[in-house]
């Protein structure tokens, strides 16, 4: 297990989230597209964001793909418009 499956492992289970809930892939490619897209601290606010948008929603990986697809397009489209 690498050190950031451990990492997720842990904070999950502290958090009482299922681990295996957690699209490790969907949220590093947020994180990026909101770096490159917009700035740097916009990684971690943006998956913030997502992340409390998707709860409201239900908390699915349903609501958590969508908030993040609706996410990534906005920083993505940042990139185009420059």
């Amino acid at each position: 297990m690498s050190e950031l499956e451990a990492w997720v492992s842990e904070l999950a289970g502290a958090l009482d989230i299922d681990p295996d809930a957690v699209d490790v892939n969907l949220v590093l490619d947020l994180a990026r597209d909101a770096a490159h897209g917009v700035a740097r601290p916009a990684a971690p606010l943006t998956t913030f964001l997502v992340g409390f948008a998707a709860g409201r929603r239900g908390g699915d990986q349903g609501a958590v793909r969508s908030a993040a697809e609706t996410a990534s397009r906005l920083a993505r489209a940042r990139v185009a418009d420059d």
